[in-house]
């Protein structure tokens, strides 16, 4: 009877004449990685956005005790992801990759207007400029051959986040790409930004954090579902609550977020 080497403890090697058989997904790993990677790239806290320095209303909604612990945060988070990227952004994100990639100036301008005008504070404003500027500056910096900046129009060299992140999106994703993959990422990084501002604010703890991570990550899905469901004439960024809270936080006497 013949033995087979492996039960010796010998690992068992193919012919030298003979390759080796491709693992399983060994073949489909490029084309993961190729789909894959530049979603966790834009969806990473170390993209140099400056997205960290931001609370979005929430410190100030410490200050005003209307978030106190883990529960609380919880509640508002999923609340403001409903009431501000499911219903204004990530759906006007996924119609600006495909004006982007079409070269549509006329629609790319009104969404961005449309974002400018719909942010009900300075600081809210000034904030999306201030990103989608620093996201531009950063597709600049990897020098890729399919981007030159100096084909955008004038007024679309410094968009609004929203739009700079669809432009990111149009650059990066490989063609055929759904965009809709793209708002995972999106709306990843939002909620892993505003878990840290709720631990830094509250103050919470880090497994806190990843709870409240968890139950948003729950939440995206369908947040992404609705938002791809709207016409662009039924998008709405109403939020009076938090438009008061960002006005106070402009003048609110300490703070640990850019104002």
């Amino acid at each position: 009877m013949t033995i087979p080497m492996t039960a010796m403890g010998t690992e068992m090697k193919p012919p030298l004449d003979r390759p080796a058989a491709p693992l399983a997904g060994e073949v489909a790993a490029p084309v993961l990685a190729d789909a894959l990677l530049p979603l966790m790239w834009l969806a990473s806290p170390a993209l140099p956005v400056g997205g960290f320095s931001y609370s979005e209303g929430l410190e100030p909604a410490v200050e005003a005790g209307r978030v106190r612990d883990e529960a609380s945060a919880a509640d508002w988070l999923a609340d403001q992801l409903q009431l501000g990227p499911a219903r204004a952004e990530l759906g006007l994100i996924a119609q600006a990759v495909e004006a982007w990639r079409q070269q549509d100036w006329p629609t790319l301008l009104r969404l961005d207007q449309w974002v400018r005008s719909t942010r009900e504070t300075a600081e809210l404003r000034l904030q999306s400029e201030q990103m989608g500027r620093s996201l531009i500056e950063w597709l600049k910096s990897l020098q890729r051959p399919d981007f030159s900046p100096q084909q955008l129009p004038p007024a679309l060299q410094a968009p609004t986040y929203p739009l700079a992140y669809a432009l990111a999106l149009a650059v990066q994703l490989p063609p055929g790409q759904p965009p809709a993959h793209g708002l995972y990422a999106y709306a990843f990084g939002w909620a892993e930004n505003m878990v840290q501002a709720a631990i830094k604010s509250v103050p919470l703890g880090q497994s806190a954090g990843q709870r409240i991570l968890q139950r948003l990550c729950a939440e995206i899905p369908a947040a992404i579902t609705r938002a791809l469901r709207q016409r662009e004439d039924e998008r709405q960024a109403f939020s009076p609550m938090l438009a008061i809270l960002s006005a106070r936080h402009e003048t609110q006497y300490s703070r640990l977020f850019r104002s």
